[in-house]
């Protein structure tokens, strides 16, 4: 009974730190391509594996954890939570991942990007995202060159396709935060999906890599049915000659954020951090 509520304050505590977050809309006026009203996200009926469901955004939100006053690395994390772009695990792949990253000196933004289906949308979002967390860099005392992207599953996918069309006007710009660059000066893709979309489940042709397309960090397990999307996104970095660290495990399956218990999730925090220490200089 006493542990019971132990982990009863915890949550509570921690459902506090998230409330708490400063919320930053990405649209002050018409979202662009969008039909349904705004509202707030909705939360799904499946919570299983404590996760917490997001769905029907049609309101995209960027939540702000600044890194601690003590280490701020000066550093930015864009952090897109995945979900088959039908939802968004927003605590697994989002606010967990921002309390950790928060430890090691970054300050990070959960991007509630549009779902279900709406993946031209996503990358909008992603675009107006990265661009005003660059435009008010002083805000959270940042250098506007050092912020990256990073995602998990289609999370991963979008943080990808966002990296690699940087330079496509997906939308028409709103305010001068627009006239910024929308390329990440770095990507981290986690177990990533939708990658290999290509002939013979090559590189989608969508993702344009080049020269100029950002260093990237990949982790993916060879267990995981998407495991291919890791390999052929690091492939075509590489034949860029394009920075690109990649990890390769042989378990962990899919989904498993930093979660203890998942041999996966033992190894990949670790990797991601020595290799920032050299990416964000």
């Amino acid at each position: 009974m006493k542990q019971c509520c132990i982990l009863l304050m915890m949550l509570g505590l921690s459902t506090s730190i998230y409330a708490q977050q400063q919320v930053i809309h990405l649209w002050p006026g018409a979202v662009p391509g969008e039909t349904a009203a705004k509202q707030a996200a909705s939360v799904t009926a499946d919570g299983s594996n404590n996760v917490k469901r997001l769905t029907d955004v049609t309101d995209p939100v960027i939540e702000v954890f600044p890194a601690p006053a003590k280490n701020n690395t000066g550093a930015g994390v864009i952090v897109c939570p995945g979900g088959g772009y039908s939802i968004l695990a927003i605590n697994l792949e989002g606010y967990e991942i921002a309390t950790w990253l928060n430890k090691l000196g970054y300050t990070v933004f959960v991007l509630q990007y549009r779902v279900p289906k709406k993946e031209a949308g996503a990358l909008q979002d992603a675009q107006r995202a990265i661009r005003m967390v660059r435009s008010r860099a002083a805000e959270w005392k940042l250098q506007p060159e050092k912020i990256g992207l990073m995602g998990f599953s289609a999370g991963a996918s979008l943080t990808a396709r966002a990296a690699t069309q940087y330079n496509v006007n997906t939308y028409t710009a709103i305010d001068k935060a627009d006239s910024l660059s929308a390329r990440p000066a770095f990507g981290i893709l986690v177990y990533p999906a939708y990658l290999d979309k290509g002939e013979n489940r090559k590189l989608t042709p969508e993702l344009q890599v080049d020269k100029n397309t950002p260093p990237m960090f990949l982790f993916a397990t060879a267990d995981d049915s998407y495991g291919n999307s890791a390999l052929v996104m690091a492939g075509a970095l590489r034949d860029a000659r394009v920075p690109v660290e990649l990890h390769f495990y042989a378990k962990g399956g899919h989904g498993y954020g930093l979660r203890a218990g998942n041999p996966a999730a033992d190894v990949w925090p670790g990797l991601l951090e020595n290799w920032l220490k050299g990416a964000v200089k």
